[in-house]
């Protein structure tokens, strides 16, 4: 094994773990620590080493020596290009297993706190097709696969390569997912097993249709270009909202785009929205949505509750999964129905309104305007008079002022963003010393974090991992906090 240049060759390695983004872990015998793209626990690989800084190396699989036994064949033709499911050649036991020991070595090494019952992770029901909303985009340059690649241009010998393939590179339109380190152009996607019909037929038809009238895809670099981003939304009762994204507005290209659309799928699409973004990125939460067609929203289900959600609603992204980490912080919860609950990160208000049932009051606070919207509309739409809502961020309106007004809380749940809590609005928390606390996580080592702070006065009850997103390497946790006896 040399190091004499950046890259270089490190024969047999042994994979041993999973680590962020799902790259499996190995050590090479002198102790470097390879992050390695593709491999799984039980490989043994040559890895190509690209990147290393210190003890650590970043790679890929140069040539696979053994194959580990939790190996399986990925069922997606784009697994190979498409930066989405990036585990999908791990059997999904394996990839429970992973998870599992994820949130539990968080909890060991950077909480430090013992946990009297960690239950065991609960899987999802539905491992493909068990997303309600995806988003694709449109690029004047689709991911070219290897026998697409046009062949490069002959220079004189001794001239210099061209710096940038826009010189010589056709287009090639694509609408599908944004390839990783590849901003301007997208994996051009057929076939997805993340949402149900109608959606791949949707999107093919977006593609399709675009083509024939021959409306220009955008260009990300040159920022030309009519067609912007799709959006879809699909929902358990069978709703579909489609959001459509254009560069500038043209009203007569836009009206026989949409319309075709919308005869292709009678029936099916039940409302389609649209925006004019001329910005250089693609958010959309800062424009104006314009209703084309159907009421402007869909309506999911979450047990015997219904949620209203608009193009720009937050909304967990597996109902079906939702519905039982829900369930999961009322069990941990164990409200009787006389008590004062305070939901901070609440977002759209689903988990304040689905315990609102079950205790006297609920006050939920969000930092997003338009998701605290949302949480009053669906608030009125199942008739909850015992939720009320705020906006702002919660370590500002988490104040003695807003406990003085709606008295103090028996119970405090806690959703908080990748990020974790605020450290003001932790303390915060341990000087109200509610006598319990479900934190609700979607990134184990910022909860670890957080819960070590909360061990000053409280004790880790339960733990209970939540598959929400099958095949990649995220995981949910649910952590129920009782405050110690003085």
């Amino acid at each position: 094994m040399t190091r004499k240049s950046k890259s270089f060759i490190a024969p047999a390695v042994p994979i041993h773990g999973v680590a962020d983004r799902g790259k499996g872990v190995g050590r090479t015998p002198d102790g470097l620590v390879l992050f390695v793209e593709g491999a799984v626990p039980g490989d043994v690989a040559d890895v190509f080493v690209q990147k290393k800084k210190g003890g650590f190396g970043e790679g890929r699989i140069e040539r696979l020596l053994h194959a580990s036994p939790e190996r399986t064949e990925p069922f997606c033709q784009h697994f190979s290009v498409c930066g989405g499911c990036k585990w999908q050649h791990l059997q999904y036991e394996a990839q429970l297993q992973h998870k599992h020991q994820t949130v539990l070595d968080a909890f060991q090494r950077i909480a430090k706190v013992p946990v009297e019952e960690f239950l065991p992770i609960l899987g999802a029901p539905e491992t493909t097709y068990y997303r309600n909303k995806l988003e694709f985009a449109f690029s004047h340059k689709r991911w070219l696969l290897p026998d697409e690649m046009p062949p490069a241009p002959e220079s004189p010998p001794d001239s210099e390569p061209a710096t940038s393939d826009l010189e010589h590179t056709p287009a090639w339109p694509g609408l599908g997912f944004h390839r990783a380190g590849a901003f301007d152009k997208v994996v051009d996607i057929h076939h997805c097993w993340l949402q149900a019909d109608p959606s791949n037929a949707i999107r093919n038809a977006a593609r399709a249709t675009a083509l024939e009238q021959g409306l220009p895809f955008y260009d990300m670099r040159r920022h030309q270009g009519f067609l912007r981003n799709l959006m879809i939304r699909r929902t358990t009762t069978g709703e579909v909202m489609l959001l459509l994204s254009f560069a500038y507005p043209d009203d007569a290209l836009l009206r026989a785009y949409l319309d075709a659309l919308l005869t292709q799928f009678p029936g099916q699409i039940t409302t389609l929205v649209y925006c004019i973004n001329p910005k250089l990125n693609d958010t959309v939460f800062d424009l104006d949505m314009i209703n084309y067609y159907g009421p402007g929203f869909v309506v999911e289900q979450l047990g015997d509750l219904r949620f209203k959600i608009g193009p720009k609603s937050f909304f967990q992204t597996n109902s079906v999964q939702a519905k039982n980490l829900y369930e999961t912080v009322v069990q941990f919860a164990g409200l009787s129905g006389t008590e004062n609950v305070y939901d901070l990160y609440t977002g759209a208000g689903t988990i304040a309104l689905y315990v609102a049932r079950f205790c006297k009051q609920v006050v939920g606070i969000e930092e997003i305007p338009e998701a605290i919207a949302d949480a009053g509309e669906n608030r009125a739409l199942n008739g909850i008079e015992n939720a009320v809502f705020y906006a702002g961020d919660v370590k500002n309106v988490l104040t003695p002022a807003l406990i003085e007004q709606h008295g103090k809380p028996d119970l405090i749940i806690t959703d908080p963003p990748r990020a974790g809590m605020h450290e003001k609005a932790v303390r915060f928390l341990l000087e109200l010393a509610a006598p319990r606390i479900v934190y609700v996580s979607c990134n184990p080592a910022t909860q670890a974090r957080d819960v070590q702070l909360l061990a000053e006065r409280y004790d880790v009850l339960k733990v209970q991992p939540v598959d929400m997103f099958p095949h990649t390497q995220h995981i949910e946790n649910v952590a129920l906090l009782e405050k110690r006896k003085d």
